[in-house]
This record gives structure tokens, sequence and C-alpha cells, in this order.
């Protein structure tokens, strides 16, 4: 039996001694294992549990203790009592309890019903050198010749057995004793303690370890070698490796690995409920005005993609300048919005997509709970701006990162279990708590501090205030959204619906401005800043551009004397009378073109004009001039020498430059299906309703063996140049009949998949035998193969249904 299925067997024994609020733990510990379709027994469950893309994600959201003690076991190599374990950790039996309760409720270490401790096969393999130690020495003198064994005895003075195990088994009960070990290492001569002290992972002495390959260090390994202090791998590249008892026995007595029982507490401050709520109120009322400014550009201005995808930095640059903010602001509120569905890439642009219209009739508070939500799911870090290379990142083609939500969750942990009252003095201080609660969440290359990037961003959102977690934070870390939308309610300031426009030609919305009175004010003025208050500037440029739109001077004025308490400024008033009376001085009509005008001396200078001879003006009448070019380009000279002209219709009538709004027709990104998170079938995420689950498993027989597939029969289907197989069997049976390295657990969760058109995640082994990890959606059953849109390689691909090794729900 392998040790996967070894591990297995011993798994379900432990998950039957459990009640059913135990397994119901487990159960919510480990949500993929019981993703649809529902485990039929404890075996079957045992076999998902033991999966290791989710024993890996498993180990992520443990914290570091648990990391740091199954790493331990994975260094003893073999079953151990928790009494031995803490002897070898170095710390009481009571510290250490809590740590395996939280590993047992993950289903990662168990004990046996003789106390001892075993763990997941995949979790052992997640460190090839645990602790810095390689394997044992039975595993690697095993391969030794007796001869080579004899020789190895010989030299330690132990007595000759006659056969090749007895003598393997006396080297090791030698080198398992670390007084004798160490006795053999402090007779060898300088330069080989030199090599024995690097081999077993100490410091060595600058003024023994010498150069990378001190004189005579053939000779050194060689002493080892004979001694098997060392040991050869045969036929391997590899340098000699040091079996684990040496490198523990050469440590010392006193050496043990790392524990850290609590998490760091960094220096605190005192701080007032009401200074946190207004710290916060500050945060979120800015970033409320800046989102919703970049993504109304983003709306009025489609960004364009790069070839490659994403957008480059010349678009960031674009956003940010239009909307005055931040390129870390604009790719966050780019990266949550596309999250949230309020953007989509169509094409060569990112347009707004149907979503973002609903979204804009909101009040901020329920726009503001729409990006929170988004940031807390995001895969990735949005305001990540570098490559582990140092490269620039494209936004919104960034990688997706597992270990970054994991980081969020952990960051709102960490800062929950501050004492009530207290904040830390500086939020960087937050970086290594985050990180003992998530260890193996990914960190930036480039933050200066530990996760610097993750707690900036919960600083610009409101989710941390004074160092500390917001109303909005903890709602967040709860998942409450009736909460959250409470909180966002108190924080934001109703939607501003009026504003003050000075008379310095500025117009001034505090707080968030309602979506009505930011389109009046974006067709007028020219926004410059949005932060608590949004500021809006009234340019001649402004103002004609709303002319050349269709708006007459008195309906200008109308439409600001709306949305103020107190009358126009006169210095605004004339600015619209002076625009209004110089537009339109300049008629253009398509010919090649041709301008006209009432004002003969006007059309006589703008024939004079230096700048304008590229567009080859004749006046061929008082009021009239005609120019080879085309009109958008005259039209665009003109303006730019100072005119303001506008076009004319064949008709006569003035043309309209108005743009119409673009949408994208989706809100998801393509070939994008739904995962294990939306199936109807999917077992309930509440304790009770686990809890239920786990009391029919705990009475369940046996899940019965998978069916061979019938007979097929052939059938031709339009749309692809093969011929397909058409069974009468259940997908179940197709699978099984195909896939032959996959478990009956794996065939039941491909099968649900393809049936409830879901996304699923695989091990696929190719035939140039790499074996890769996909996520595939859209997934089209066509025996022997399965045609899916790979997420990896964006694009649909064919993939061999006996080459699948392992299945996961997404």
């Amino acid at each position: 039996m392998s040790s996967i299925g070894t591990a297995d067997s011993v798994l379900t024994a432990w998950l039957r001694t459990l009640d059913a609020p135990g397994l119901g733990r487990v159960l919510a510990a480990r949500p993929d294992a019981v993703a649809g379709p529902v485990p039929r027994s404890l075996g079957e469950l045992a076999e998902r549990l033991q999966r290791p893309g989710s024993v890996s994600a498993a180990l992520h959201r443990v914290p570091l203790p648990g990391v740091q003690t199954a790493e331990a076991l994975a260094a003893l190599a073999g079953p151990v009592g928790a009494d031995g374990l803490a002897v070898f950790l170095g710390v009481p039996l009571p510290d250490l309890e809590e740590t395996l309760r939280v590993l047992a409720e993950h289903a990662l270490v168990w004990p046996d019903g003789q106390g001892r401790l075993h763990m997941a096969a995949a979790l052992r393999r997640m460190w090839p050198t645990p602790l810095g130690l390689g394997p044992g020495l039975e595993q690697l003198a095993g391969a030794k010749t007796s001869e080579e064994l004899r020789t190895v005895l010989a030299v330690l003075g132990v007595g000759q057995p006659r056969s090749k195990a007895e003598r393997l088994a006396a080297v090791v009960a030698h080198h398992s004793d670390p007084v004798k070990v160490r006795a053999l290492a402090d007779g060898a001569p300088a330069h080989v303690k030199t090599i024995l002290e690097q081999h077993a992972g100490l410091e060595a002495d600058d003024t023994k370890a010498g150069s990378a390959r001190p004189p005579g260090r053939g000779q050194a390994v060689q002493w080892a070698l004979e001694r098997a202090l060392l040991v050869r791998v045969p036929y391997g590249q590899e340098a000699p490796r040091m079996p684990a008892e040496v490198a523990l026995a050469l440590r010392g007595p006193d050496w043990c690995p790392s524990f850290t029982p609590k998490a760091p507490l960094p220096e605190l401050v005192a701080v007032t409920a009401e200074e946190v709520e207004q710290e916060a109120a500050a945060a979120v009322t800015a970033f409320a005005g800046r989102a919703a400014a970049v993504l109304a550009e983003c709306a009025r201005r489609p960004p364009a993609q790069l070839k490659a995808g994403g957008l480059g930095a010349r678009e960031l640059a674009r956003l940010a300048k239009a909307t005055r903010t931040g390129e870390q602001t604009v790719r966050l509120v780019l990266e949550i919005a596309h999250t949230a569905g309020l953007l989509a890439r169509s094409g060569d642009q990112v347009l707004a997509s149907p979503a973002y219209d609903a979204w804009t009739e909101q009040e901020p508070a329920g726009q503001l709970v729409l990006l929170l939500r988004a940031w807390r799911r995001h895969e990735g870090t949005p305001s990540q701006f570098r490559d582990r290379d140092g490269k620039a990142l494209p936004a919104l083609d960034n990688p997706p990162c597992t270990g970054c939500r994991d980081a969020r969750h952990s960051l709102l942990t960490a800062a929950s279990q501050l004492p009530d009252g207290h904040g830390v003095r500086r939020t960087s201080e937050l970086g290594p708590a985050v990180a003992w609660h998530r260890p193996l969440a990914d960190r930036l290359p480039d933050d200066k501090t530990v996760f610097a990037t993750l707690i900036g961003e919960a600083e610009l959102l409101g989710v941390l205030a004074r160092g500390t977690l917001s109303p909005l934070g903890e709602a967040l870390l709860a998942d409450d959204h009736d909460a959250l939308l409470d909180a966002a309610g108190r924080l934001l300031p109703a939607a501003s619906t009026t504003a003050l426009i000075g008379g310095d030609l500025t117009a001034v919305a505090h707080g968030v401005p309602s979506t009505h009175l930011a389109t009046v004010l974006n067709a007028y003025a020219d926004q410059e800043s949005a932060n608590a208050a949004t500021v809006w500037r009234f340019t001649p440029t402004s103002i004609r551009r709303a002319l050349d739109a269709g708006h007459s001077a008195r309906r200008i004025q109308d439409a600001l004397a709306a949305i103020t308490t107190a009358p126009l400024p006169q210095p605004l008033a004339y600015l619209i009378t002076d625009t209004a009376r110089t537009h339109g001085r300049i008629r253009l009509a398509t010919a090649a073109t041709v301008l006209h005008s009432t004002e003969p001396p006007l059309l006589a200078e703008i024939a004079a004009h230096r700048t304008l001879a590229k567009l080859g003006l004749r006046q061929i009448a008082p009021t009239v001039l005609i120019s080879p070019s085309p009109l958008a380009t005259t039209l665009t000279a003109l303006r730019e020498a100072g005119y303001a002209p506008v076009a004319e219709n064949s008709d006569g009538t003035t043309r309209i430059e108005r743009l119409p709004a673009q949408r994208a027709k989706t809100t998801r990104p393509p070939r994008h299906s739904r995962t294990a998170a939306d199936d109807r079938s999917a077992i309930p995420t509440d304790l009770e309703g686990l809890t239920d689950l786990a009391d029919r498993l705990l009475t369940a027989p046996a899940a019965p063996e998978p069916k061979p597939a019938s007979e097929p029969v052939r059938r031709s289907t339009p749309g692809r140049s093969v011929v397909l197989e058409e069974f009468t069997g259940s997908t179940e049976d197709v699978i099984a009949s195909y896939a032959t390295r996959l478990s009956g657990s794996d065939i039941r969760q491909l099968a649900h998949a393809v049936d409830h058109d879901l996304s699923i995640t695989i091990d696929y082994r190719a035939a140039t035998g790499r074996h890769t990890t996909r996520t595939l959606s859209d997934l089209d059953l066509d025996p022997p193969h399965l045609y899916a849109w790979c997420h990896l390689r964006d694009d649909e691909r064919c993939f061999t249904l006996a080459r699948i090794q392992g299945v996961m729900p997404t």
C-alpha cells in the first residue's frame, strides 16, 4: 500500500473517532473537501483531505506555530507521540496542545489509537529538507552494498554482522546515539570539522571555514564518507549528503527548532473609538471621491490595453493626471472595480460595464461596500506595481495570488486582536503580526517593510485607522454585509447634491458628489482634485466643450443655478456669456472644407494667420474661405490657434459633438464560468449545517466503486473535425473508463464540474512528462479528451483524460 493510501486509512480511522460537532469543525476548516458533490463516506472525505492542493491550501491558513510544528514532524520522519514532539521542540507539552488542536481541525496532523501523531502525506513532501535536514541514514545508506557497509563498521569499530540488513541496522543504531556521533566528530581533524559543521547547518567560524573549497576538502569529505557521517548518493550528481541523525547530533543537545507560540505584540498607543471613526471617515471619503473620478474617466475615455494585456504606464499616468489621483490609488481602484464587475475587458479597451451605471445610482455607502468586498476577495495585491524581477507590472494583468488573499485576512485578524482602546504606534509594525498569522502568505519584493503595500491599501480604504481596525474592518472581517453597509453609512456623508461655486471660477462639492452633480460639473468644468471635497474649475475650454456638445449659454447657466444655493458668481456668468458670444462666429461646412462667417475681417485674419498656412486656406468671398484639408483637421487647427469654430451638418444645422457612452457587453472576464462557490448543490457553510453533514458521514456506509462505462455509440458532432463517442452511462461512468489515474473521489468531482458547468483545477501531466496545474472552465467532455478554456494559457485547450493526475474544486 502506498504512503498516501496508508495515510488515508489512518485518517479515516481518526475521523471515525470524532463526534458530529468535531467533524463539523474539520469540514469548516477544509471547505474544498466537501464542495459538490458532497462526499458519500468518511473514506472519500479522507481521500479529498489528502489531496496535495487541498493540503497546501490548508497549511497556508495555519498560523506560524502550526507551520513550525508540521515541519518538525516532517523532519522526524515517522509517527511520534505528542510528548516526544514537545521534547524535540523544547517546549512544555501544554504549550503545544493548542497548536496540535488547530492542526487536527485542519486534518493536517492527527493522533492514532496509540497516541502517535500522523501527518498528511502531501504535507510531508512540502519540505524537501525540513529544518535543513536530509533523509535518514537508513534511506541514504540503503543503496550501499554489503561490503561497503562492512567497511564502515570496521572503521567505526563495531562488530560485523553477516547480512546486509543486519549491517545496515548496526550502522543506523550506532549513528542514532548522539553521544557516539559527537565523539566521532570531536576526534576528526580540524578541516573535517569545518565540513561537518557546514553540512549540519551550523555557522562555521571564518577562520576555520576559509574559502569555499579549502585545501584538503577532498580528503575531509572522504574521511566523513568512510564513517557514514556523509553519504554519497549512488549514480547521482549531487554532493554527499548528511543523514538527519548525524546533523541533529552535531547540532548538540541544546539545539531545538524554532517555535513561536504567540504573535509579536507591537508598540501600542491609546486611541478612542471617536478618533478611529474620524480618521476612517476622512480616508473613505477621500477614497470614494477618487474612485468615482477614476471610474467616470474610464467611462468617458476607455483606456486602451497593451497588446500583451493590461493597462500600461502611459494609460495609468493619463488616468492619474486626469483625475488628480496618485498612481497607487488608480491601480487600486482599477483592480478592485474589475473584480467587482464595474470594468471589463472588451477587445483592446477596458470599458465600463452595465453594472457601473447601476453602481453610479447608489448612495456612496453602497458604492463603497461593493469596492471593499471586492478588495477582500481580490486575487492579488491590487496596488502592486513591480514583479519579483523588478519589472513594471501592467494593471489588470497581475497573476492570481491566493497567498495575497490570506495576507488580507491575516491583517484583519491581527488588527482585531489588539487590546481594546489601543492601536499600534506605527502601522508598519502590524507586518510581523500578519506574518505570524499567515507565515506562508506571499510578500511583495519591493516592500521596504513586510506587507507594507497591503497595510497601505487598508489605510487608503479606511479599513485601518489610528493603527487599529475601524468599524469597516470589523464588518469586513466578519463578512457581515449589513454591518458593513451600516458602518459605511455612518462614516460617509450622503451624496452631495449641491456645490459651492466661487468667484474664482471653481466649484466645490463636499464629500462624495451625487451622480447628477458630477455629470453636470464634468460637462461644464474640469475636475482638479477628489479628496474629502471634489473641486472643479471652469475655463473657456470647458465652456466651449459644452457649447460644442450642443448646450446653449442659457442652458449652462440654468443647469449650474440648479446645483447651487447661491446666485452664480458674476465672473462665471461673464465667462459663459463671452465664450458663447465668440462661439460659432466661424462656420465650417464640408466641401473640401468651407469656412464661412458674417464677419469678413475675422476671415481675413484667419486667412493671413501664419500657423494656419498648412491648411491651404483661400478666400473666395469676403465671407467664405475654402481649404483642401479635411473638416476635422481644419476644426482642430483653428481651435489650437485660439478660435472657437463650430461644424455644420450638410443641412446647415450645427453638428453636436457628443461621444456615445461605451459599455462592455459583459461584467465578467471572458470564458469565466462558475466556481464551486456558485454551485447550488454545494453544502451549507454555517456550522450547524456542517454538523448535520458530519452526522450523515459518520453513519454512512462505504462509497461504492465507480461502474465501468457502457459501450460507446459512434456519432459525429457538428463543429468538430473528429468523430466523438456517445455513452449511454453517466458522465461519471464515462470519465472512469478513461481517466485511469484518478481516484473515485476525483472522478466524481470532475463529472460534477462537467454536469454543472463549474470551474475545476487539475494536475496534468503533458506528453513531454511535465507536470502543471491548470484551472479550467467551459468544460466539454469528448472522450478520450476534455476540451476546456485554460486560464493559465488564456485559450481553449484539449486535455487527455488519461493524463489528468488529480482534481480539485476551484
